[in-house]
């Protein structure tokens, strides 16, 4: 996106100053384009979006694998958190791989959609908790696939914007349902027809990213995070994940009872048992994997 472009012969404009990706690359993806590790004893499982050379854009490629990661997780019941960050330092991901779609025929983009649909939509639907770890640039998909989580931390370096207007798209990965949610519907609506970026400060002051830290120690902190929910009941942590989300825009009454059919999925589990059981006798709980 560093391409120079005109608005009339020998006029340059900076339309496009704003999405400063890095430049072309012939560098082959050296590893797989998604990684997963696993800390905690495995309750933990970070993915990781691997195509730093080119921030982290999401290729064809990357959005099989991130499903393909993503669905395991599902169905790993020692898993209990998961953590989605992008591999450098400089962007957790600028959004799909424009200069990958500019050789496609209009099939192939829309297969390549339904594909990255399919990867949202599985990420959106998770049971178990998952946040981003943003460090540096989140723009377009990449910042919808932060929307898409249970909540954000980020570095200092980070921005987040919708650029898709400013390429003839309407968003479609989410932010016009997500953005208006974590931020002033009136800022969202600007991000989205403009395609400005915000910064961290801004991001963090109006209530889209919960936490700041030095890029140095992000991920440090996202993973103090997640050991801290790991070692809570996961049956619980599912519940009331589960109430929060099924819960908003319900009436108040509809809300009630959702979160309390989660509340008596929570109570009549032996977790319940174990850490009233682990209070009383001042050790720490041993909660069992949640049940599938």
């Amino acid at each position: 996106m560093t391409d120079q472009k005109t608005s009339e012969p020998g006029r340059a404009t900076n339309r496009w100053a704003a999405l400063d990706f890095a430049p072309p690359s012939a560098v082959e993806d050296p590893e797989p384009a998604v990684l997963v590790s696993h800390v905690d004893d495995g309750r933990v499982a970070v993915v990781t979006l691997n195509r730093p050379h080119a921030d982290n854009a999401i290729s064809t490629e990357m959005g099989v694998l991130l499903t393909d990661a993503l669905e395991t997780i599902a169905v790993t019941s020692a898993v209990r958190v998961v953590v989605v960050t992008g591999a450098g330092d400089r962007a957790f991901s600028v959004g799909s791989d424009l200069r990958q779609r500019k050789t496609m025929t209009k099939e192939q983009w829309l297969r390549q959609r339904q594909d990255f649909d399919r990867t949202l939509y599985t990420l959106r639907q998770l049971r178990k908790p998952v946040f981003a770890a943003v460090n540096g640039i989140a723009f377009g998909g990449g910042c919808e696939i932060a929307q898409s989580t249970d909540f954000i931390i980020a570095s200092t370096n980070a921005v987040f914007g919708q650029p898709e207007a400013m390429l003839g798209l309407a968003a479609g990965g989410g932010s016009p349902v997500f953005l208006p949610r974590a931020l002033p519907p009136g800022k969202a609506l600007q991000m989205l027809m403009t395609g400005e970026p915000i910064g961290a400060a801004e991001a963090h002051r109006l209530g889209m990213v919960n936490e700041l830290h030095e890029p140095i120690g992000l991920m440090d902190a996202a993973l103090r995070v997640a050991v801290k929910i790991a070692s809570n009941s996961p049956t619980a942590v599912q519940a009331v994940k589960h109430a929060v989300r099924a819960g908003q825009g319900e009436p108040i009454e509809q809300a009630i009872g959702i979160m309390m059919e989660a509340h008596w999925r929570s109570a009549v589990h032996p977790d319940r048992v174990e850490g009233i059981g682990a209070f009383n006798d001042n050790r720490d709980p041993v909660f069992r994997d949640a049940d599938y």
